[in-house]
């Protein structure tokens, strides 16, 4: 993926993050995994953005 790829998806996955805790906020969400595995997917793209940010 290129970097625009790179920030639209980060940018979309934080949106995401945002609904699903705001929704667990107000009732019991039926996929308990569901924000765990968003934050690894952040951590993911925003590590590749590093990376390629330091190699430059």
């Amino acid at each position: 993926m290129k970097g625009d790829e790179l920030n639209k998806k980060l940018a979309i996955l934080q949106e995401n993050a945002r609904v699903i805790r705001f929704k667990a906020e107000g009732a019991k969400s039926k996929n308990v995994k569901e924000s765990v595995t968003l934050r690894k997917q952040i951590a993911r793209v925003l590590t590749e953005l590093r990376a390629r940010s330091v190699q430059k």
